[in-house]
């Protein structure tokens, strides 16, 4: 068994461990990365974010294909297959492995493919894939294992037409029906993806309104347009079992509603990837979930080891989990990096995508705060007539006596995009955050970032 010493030892390459690992590397720190898989770049590169993100993109362009009347002067429209359109996404996949290899290898932080665990609160164990282990030794660890679909235990993954989102991405075939249980982000993700491929899908949601935590028109905007894409939302329905067949999944409710379709997608919550760790021999525990518990420091119970990404919970997000995972070694290094990572816009990436900050009207009301909205209907901007999107919105809320930017909520055409330049006016610091900006500052035309002039006029305008 060889050892080796580390100033910072990294378990996970995604997002988090990437952000920790290249932030303590660049402090001039000895760096080691541990991953269970052969490449780097986590589940957010492999089966997360990049193929689901890839796979949207390539759906996206099949829907415009086929609802653009000036493509059929080409042809008639086309279909495509699930399998034909995960290939794009696969090409994706090896361009992004490539460029986080180089990431490692310019900043000589050495990686060791294997299932890495704790032997002591300094030493991690790791097996390889040939049998061999090495152990290394460092003053401080960061665990960023990330996340995985939860599973429960009556329910039979191993059944040819039962996937979870992970193994959504081995589907050989396009079912014509396909149920997806669990409406959260990644479930409403998928059904868009499946319904623009045009399979029938069953979203099942143990709630009584899509993505609760959005501004209620947003959800509401988002429901309709669901309704209208061949997506039948079933709402406060849980399951009561799930019987394979050889033809297909029939889902068993509790309200006694049964349900049957070619497959099903399970996407009803996640489980930090905690239990191959040996967290037993730190003194670290998990919750129900398996997430780890850290302080604004990302710090543990154990004052050497540090926690970031999917693994320690909210936000889930791959771009909050990059910068917990910097923080966390900015932490360590002191190099003035450190940051709570608490200013974090949704990026929701169904279709047409959502992205919000902020606080929502339902949050403000509630609050006693006296707030005003400014809207900006996408039907009207030229940018997305000339596009062609012209669902959506830009929703601007803020305070009607100071204008202080409050909240932005936006839902259609590159919303994912437009919801920085809300967020750079509220991070301003005092009355530098004012809606004014997007009356007092020239936009280029035409432009999809001209909707927020467009929202403040229309705030403005209700003022009295």
């Amino acid at each position: 068994m060889a050892v080796y010493n580390y100033d910072v030892v990294v378990l996970g390459s995604g997002p988090a461990g990437e952000g920790a690992a290249m932030n303590a590397a660049k402090a001039g720190r000895k760096v080691a990365m541990v991953d269970s898989r052969r490449q780097v770049g986590g589940n957010c590169t492999h089966l997360g974010t990049i193929p689901s993100k890839a796979l949207r993109h390539s759906v996206r362009q099949i829907m415009q294909f086929n609802t653009n009347p000036m493509f059929r002067a080409i042809g008639e429209p086309r279909w495509f297959s699930f399998p034909d359109v995960l290939k794009s996404a696969e090409k994706v996949i090896s361009k992004q492995v490539a460029s986080r290899t180089g990431y490692y290898a310019r900043n000589r932080v050495d990686v060791f493919f294997g299932t890495g665990s704790f032997a002591d609160e300094q030493t991690i164990e790791v097996v390889c894939a040939n049998g061999v282990v090495e152990k290394l030794v460092a003053k401080h660890i960061i665990i960023a294992t990330g996340s995985r679909p939860y599973r429960p235990a009556d329910i039979d993954f191993h059944h040819p037409r039962i996937y979870d989102s992970d193994t959504i991405l081995s589907l050989g075939h396009t079912p014509r029906k396909l149920i997806v249980y669990g409406a959260g982000v990644i479930g409403c993700e998928y059904a868009s993806i499946f319904s623009g491929l045009g399979v029938l899908v069953e979203l099942v949601d143990n709630r009584g309104q899509l993505l609760s935590f959005l501004d209620s028109e947003i959800s509401q905007a988002l429901s309709y347009h669901f309704s209208n894409n061949n997506i039948t939302v079933r709402h406060n329905e849980d399951y009561d079992r799930v019987e394979g067949v050889d033809n297909g999944v029939i889902l068993h409710l509790k309200s006694g509603k049964k349900i049957k379709a070619d497959a099903l997608l399970w996407c009803n919550g996640r489980t930090g990837n905690t239990d191959q760790l040996g967290l037993e021999n730190i003194g670290v525990k998990v919750n129900s979930r398996g997430q780890i518990e850290v302080d604004e420091a990302y710090r543990t119970c154990v004052p050497n080891i540090y926690g970031a990404g999917d693994v320690i919970g909210w936000p889930s997000l791959a771009s909050a989990a990059h910068d917990q995972g910097r923080s966390a070694a900015g932490s360590i290094v002191d190099n003035g990096s450190w940051r709570f990572v608490n200013d974090v816009p949704t990026g929701i990436y169904t279709i047409p995508e959502i992205s919000s900050i902020g606080k929502n009207e339902q949050e403000l009301t509630q609050a006693k705060v006296p707030y005003e909205v400014g809207k900006a209907f996408f039907k009207g901007m030229a940018r997305a007539q000339i596009a062609g999107e012209p669902q959506g919105m830009l929703k601007i809320l803020f305070h009607r006596e100071t204008l202080e930017v409050l909240g932005v909520h936006c839902f259609g055409y590159q919303a994912s995009e437009i919801v920085h330049i809300g967020q750079a006016i509220m991070n301003q610091p005092g009355e530098l955050n004012t809606l004014k900006y997007f009356v007092n500052t020239t936009f280029n035309y035409p432009t999809m970032a001209e909707a927020y002039r467009v929202a403040a006029y229309d705030g403005l305008n209700r003022l009295f």
